[in-house]
């Protein structure tokens, strides 16, 4: 009999939407190889761009309803992998009351507790510092997440040790696993692109930021010099606010929702992605590298990524952002040189082959010893002792107010 995983969610799979959902895919693709019956429940409504996966049985589930007690005790998983903390917070100790022996795996995507530090910081105009970080509530609720599971998946090496150096937290309980990556067919050369290129979900805080910066502070200059050059913004979910930003008479376009991502960066001659704050790999400077199309972005957003050096340029100034973009634009040789550095990036740090086999070792060995791993990490026990009791009662008295108000 096939051993079952659990994957539990509060959104769908949409690959084409945001690197969250190819970060999915990807996982899922590793549990299929390991053989699992992959089940994937999440909170959210179906949208037409969901994806199905043959492979994946897909449910909808409701937090604090006793049903959701019934359905994880009859499928019984082997494995639960919680997509994100908050999932973990909402369900994690209804696992432990009914599948205390499933494996439970925390899939951070980022660190969102150093997400929201930073755009703290950006927004209120302060220094970040890591007692900024470490001293939020969102942080110490993302931190006892980590613990109360038995294996969270890193997908960015910066955030990693910070979690080990800063944080102390154990690497028996921690799994370095980044968006992998490999160099696409066909790349176009220089003569056959034309114009920048920005991509990300609109839902994501960060996206609608870098999209501002660029309209307000860094295009109208890159325009004064490459009048013929146009900066093309893709990217799901664009608001009313973000479309109000296309502005062809300024070179400045709007395209929206792409079905497929790549295709779209690999048209452009250079990426720009202006991050002022985030976390994790960004998926965007990713693509840019699988297609060979060179960027220009801040240290935040080559974070985790730089071997090196970067398939471009990183740039924390606006001055120096704007010079090294036109330079790029307009420099053949040095945008050749860009490009290989890029696929030198993917070779020798997103190689799937790095990865994929100490990850399924590393689940399978927890699986089977999983006494051992939760003796190991005490603390964990502690807080899953404390948690599962404090949870259990609000979950009942959250129940029953909604039984009332049915």
């Amino acid at each position: 009999m096939k051993r079952k995983i659990l994957i539990l969610s509060a959104v769908n799979i949409e690959p084409n939407s945001s690197a969250a959902g190819g970060r999915m895919l990807q996982l899922l693709n590793l549990f299929q190889e390991m053989d699992f019956e992959i089940h994937y429940a999440t909170t959210a409504v179906k949208t037409e761009f969901s994806v199905n996966i043959p492979y994946v049985s897909f449910h909808n589930i409701v937090i604090n309803d006793s049903s959701f007690d019934n359905f994880v005790a009859n499928l019984n998983p082997a494995v639960v992998v919680f997509d994100r903390f908050m999932l973990e917070e909402q369900f994690g100790s209804k696992i432990s009351e009914n599948c205390p022996n499933a494996l439970k795996v925390l899939d951070t995507e980022d660190l969102h507790s150093l997400r929201q530090a930073r755009q703290n910081c950006v927004k209120t105009e302060t220094p970040f510092t890591l007692d900024t970080w470490k001293n939020s509530d969102y942080t110490k609720r993302e931190i006892a997440s980590i613990y109360r599971c038995d294996v969270t998946l890193i997908i960015s090496e910066y955030e990693y040790h910070c979690l080990v150096q800063d944080f102390k937290i154990p690497e028996s309980i921690l799994f370095y696993i980044p968006l992998f990556a490999k160099k696409q067919e066909n790349i176009k050369n220089f003569s056959e692109r034309t114009d920048f290129a920005f991509i990300g979900n609109f839902l994501h805080e960060p996206n609608w930021d870098a999209t501002q910066q660029l309209y307000k502070t860094i295009w109208p200059s890159i325009k004064q010099k490459l009048p013929r050059a146009k900066m093309k913004i893709y990217g799901a979910y664009p608001t009313q606010k973000v479309l109000e930003l296309h502005q062809p008479g300024k070179g400045f376009y709007i395209q929206g929702r792409v079905d497929n991502a790549l295709e779209a960066i690999a048209s452009a001659k250079v990426l720009l992605a202006p991050i002022r704050f985030g976390a994790g790999i960004k998926g965007k400077l990713l693509d840019a590298m699988q297609t060979g199309t060179p960027s220009i972005t801040t240290k935040i957003g080559a974070e985790g990524m730089e071997y090196k050096g970067w398939n471009g340029f990183v740039c924390d100034d606006n001055e120096s952002f704007i010079e090294k973009s036109i330079l790029l634009y307009s420099d053949e040789k040095l945008w050749h040189t860009m490009q290989e550095k890029g696929f030198e990036i993917i070779e020798k740090k997103l190689n799937s082959l790095f990865f994929a086999d100490a990850f399924k070792e590393k689940i399978n060995r927890m699986i089977d010893d999983l006494a051992y791993y939760r003796n190991d990490n005490y603390i964990g026990k502690l807080l899953n002792h404390h948690t599962t009791n404090a949870y259990y009662y609000m979950n009942k008295w959250i129940e029953e107010k909604n039984k009332k108000l049915q």
